[in-house]
């Protein structure tokens, strides 16, 4: 089994490819693939055969399928297709059949279906009108809902609001759910989120909000409950600051959300029992930190800073949740996205 990284560099049109080492987190970088457009989010499907990417540049918004070939990794260019929106996130249904995508601007989520080759249809099944700030869409590990949060605040006014869907796992069709939405009471601006890999529990980023949320996930009606809100930032922080990303160990035990402006990364130990969280403090991370990923084993955590242009690179302790610096990569401008698998 070989670990690669792929780290979508929105500035320098291409994606970058480094092998991962499992036992030290070291990274080497292994190839690079041209792609126009201002490459951003990045999905995978769950066999590990396509790496889809949505493409940013106005004018030429899109999304672009990929295969990985089983070996090394490398990617091999499949088709393109075009998008009336913006897409600021993609990811693909539990049965990997659908690429499901979020239009903050256009305040709209869409589906698209591919071939068992990993080709891209060249028009939605579904292009669905939401609300502005729309930021992110999945389906929830059985594969029967959608959830769609919105943030707060930004260019526009957002909507505050997860939205709820039902999903059809044969048609790729979403129905709102009943309620369609929940809501904060206050403008937290939920804007990514993920599941607890053993309870029924949905963790959100707020990006307003600068704090994380817990949600009781009902999964025979498909509906969420909130029943925690935790900040992200020391209580003497008062400059800027907006939340990004999330991501939960594969154990279940710790939870990470990056600061841009405080600039770090905010730790939470999770109650195996009821999902709730427990502050463990900040680490200080590159400036910006807009996207990062844990790795499949759940002992490294990788961000990159939007403004430097660098990975940095820690080591999870697993008893604490502590994050222990490693290294630092240059891996050029505007990285947007960073997804690991193994192969």
């Amino acid at each position: 089994m070989t670990t690669f990284m792929y780290v979508s560099l929105q500035q320098e049109d291409r994606i970058a490819q480094y092998t991962l080492d499992p036992s030290t987190g070291a990274l080497d970088h292994h190839a690079d693939y041209p792609l126009a457009g201002m490459p951003a989010p990045m999905a995978v499907d769950p066999e590990k055969r396509f790496l889809f990417v949505g493409r940013r540049l106005a004018g030429d918004f899109g999304l672009t399928g990929f295969s990985i070939q089983p070996g090394n990794g490398h990617l091999e260019q499949l088709n393109s297709v075009p998008l009336g929106g913006d897409p600021v996130h993609i990811s693909v249904d539990r049965g990997g059949n659908y690429l499901l995508s979020a239009y903050y601007y256009q305040a709209r989520v869409g589906v698209h279906g591919f071939d068992t080759q990993g080709t891209l249809a060249p028009s939605p099944i579904e292009w669905r009108e939401t609300g502005i700030g729309a930021h992110y869409i999945q389906t929830d590990p059985q594969n029967r809902y959608a959830f769609v949060p919105h943030i707060a605040e930004g260019n526009h006014t957002g909507v505050n609001a997860i939205f709820q869907f039902q999903f059809d796992a044969d048609s790729g069709r979403l129905t709102p759910n009943d309620p369609d939405r929940v809501t904060p009471n206050t403008l937290e601006g939920p804007r990514h989120f993920c599941f607890h890999p053993n309870l029924n529990v949905l963790y959100s980023s707020n990006e307003q909000g600068c704090s994380v949320s817990a949600y009781n996930f009902d999964s025979v009606g498909g509906t969420l409950s909130p029943f925690q809100t935790v900040p992200t930032l020391p209580e003497d922080f008062d400059e800027y600051n907006s939340c990004s990303q999330i991501q939960i160990t594969p154990s279940g035990r710790f939870l990470y959300a990056p600061n841009r402006g405080h600039n770090s990364i905010a730790g939470f130990a999770v109650d195996q029992s009821d999902g709730s969280l427990t502050p463990l403090g900040q680490t200080a991370t590159e400036p910006i930190p807009r996207a990062f990923s844990l790795d499949t084993s759940g002992n490294f955590l990788y961000a990159t800073g939007l403004e430097s242009g660098n990975l940095a690179a820690y080591h999870i302790d697993q008893d604490t949740g502590g994050l222990l610096p490693l290294d630092v990569y240059p891996v050029g401008q505007g990285p947007m996205w960073v997804s690991i698998i193994d192969l």
